[in-house]
Order: structure tokens, then C-alpha cells, then sequence
């Protein structure tokens, strides 16, 4: 059997815990063969983002000419994409290869409040990047965001939410119900006209930087190795539960510390 390989195309997180680190790290995990396209550069850490330095666009095209060109990639993760002229290019290189699976988690803001996405940027996002994705994953902040509107408080409110978020092209949404309220903490799963509400226990800790990240990873790793939509995101669910669990006995950082990308090694 071929080697599974998954593409990210997200910024870098010098601290390690989220981003293009967090992601290889998961890909890795999942025992999937990880590459890389650097939208942005940070300089961040567990307390806070100190600065974005965005890669020129046509450096993005070029990473991705690189990656595509030469390896058979089964899937994208596509995360932080910084401003307008990038997401622009990552469209063009995704509309001219055609990966078969493309997992796109809107990154709008840090865990810190550090805005990550600019707001011409979102449109765009809107118009041409849900359309090529296979799965668009927002939190409930991002989910409002991407509406333009207030944050959902209720179930209903949130798969009122995910049908208009299903309009937009994608050809299936995750809600994320990890900034929700409650013992549980459920995700719902948005195709056709399928609702699946995902819960798992909602975990105590502050230790939850890269999470969004990671599970969108491990998402694009599942389908990487050929799993259908739903065993993947389940799977995912499963892992980053586990991950999260587990992210108070690594001790990193001062502020909100990683979460535990391989608990199932230790």
C-alpha cells in the first residue's frame, strides 16, 4: 500500500503548539507522511501572538507548485491563510490540481484573541475556498464570524447556522462546540440533509492551544488514508478528546500549554 500523504497550508507557530507544527505533528500521529505550505510566519508562544509576517503570494504558489508537482497528495488541510492575495493563490493552485479531499478551518482569531485573518480576506475565504472544500470546520465564534452575525447560544441556532454555512459550497460543515457551555461538548456534522451531533466530555484545562488545528488535521489524515467522511471526523473526535485529556502532563509554556498530539505513544 502506498504511503498516505497530507498536505497543510497554514502559518507557522514558533512555540510548536498550532499551526503547520501542530498539524505535521498530527499527520505524524495518525501515521500519515506530512508537507507543508507556509502562508505566514508568527512569532507567538502559549501566552500570546507577538507578530504575523505574511509569505508573498506568489512564494505560496510556489510551495505549492513544489508539493503538487512531485507528491501524490491525498489530502489538504488548509488553516491560517492570512490576508486577501493568499487565499487568492492557494484557490489557484487547489482549482489546478484537484486534491481529492480538502479540509478548510477557517482561522479568524488566536485562543489569545489575536485577529489572524484580515476582514477583506473574508469575503474571499468565503467565495472561493468553501466551494473547493470537502469540509469547511468552524468553531462557534468562526461559524458567526463567516455569517456575519451574533454567536449561536442554542442547538437550534446552530444548525440554523450550519444549513447557511452548507449553502456556501462546501460539501460538508463541522460546527465545533469546544467555546460552548455544558458537561458535553458536541460538534455537529452538516451533509446533504444529514445532522449528526458528535458529543464527548467537555475537559477541564486551560492547556487547549492548537486544538482547532489538530482536529482538522487529523480529519484530512483519516480521509488521506481513504476513510469515508464520517469515520474520519468521528475518528478525529475520538483522538483530539484523548489529545486534550491528556495536555496537562506535557507542562509546556507559562500560558495556554498544547494539547498532547501523541498520547497514544506515551
Amino acid at each position: 500500500m502506498a504511503q498516505p500523504i497530507a498536505l497543510t497550508i497554514a502559518g507557522s507557530d514558533s512555540s510548536g503548539g498550532a499551526g503547520i507544527q501542530a498539524d505535521l505533528k498530527t499527520f505524524a500521529a495518525f501515521g500519515v507522511y506530512g508537507a507543508s505550505v507556509i502562508t505566514a510566519l508568527t512569532a507567538q508562544n502559549t501566552q500570546g501572538v507577538r507578530g504575523v509576517h505574511p509569505v508573498p503570494p506568489d512564494f505560496v504558489t510556489a510551495q505549492c507548485e513544489a508539493v503538487f508537482d512531485d507528491l501524490d497528495v491525498k489530502a489538504v488541510k488548509i488553516g491560517m491563510v492570512a490576508e486577501l492575495a493568499i487565499v487568492e493563490a492557494i484557490a489557484g493552485a487547489l482549482s489546478r490540481w484537484m486534491p481529492a479531499a480538502i479540509v478548510l478551518d477557517p482561522v479568524m482569531v488566536a485562543t489569545s484573541g489575536a485577529r489572524l485573518l484580515s476582514a477583506e480576506a473574508v469575503e474571499s475565504l468565503r467565495r472561493q475556498l468553501m466551494p473547493l472544500a470537502t469540509l469547511v470546520t468552524p468553531n462557534l465564534p468562526e461559524a458567526a464570524a463567516l455569517l456575519d452575525e451574533g454567536l449561536a447560544a442554542d442547538e437550534a441556532a446552530i444548525r440554523n447556522q450550519g444549513g447557511r454555512l452548507l449553502a456556501m459550497g462546501a460539501r460538508a460543515v463541522l460546527i465545533k462546540g469546544g467555546h460552548g457551555q455544558g458537561a458535553q461538548s458536541i460538534d455537529y456534522l452538516f451533509r446533504g440533509n444529514d445532522v449528526i451531533p458528535l458529543p464527548a466530555p467537555r475537559i477541564a484545562t486551560k492547556n487547549t492551544h492548537g486544538t482547532g488545528c489538530s482536529l482538522s488535521s487529523a480529519i484530512a489524515a483519516g480521509l488521506a488514508k481513504g476513510e469515508p467522511l464520517e469515520a474520519a471526523v468521528r475518528h478525529a473526535k475520538t483522538w483530539i478528546t484523548a489529545a486534550i485529556a491528556a495536555a496537562d502532563r506535557l507542562g509546556v509554556g507559562k500560558g495556554h500549554g498544547p494539547i498532547h498530539h501523541f498520547h497514544d505513544f506515551d
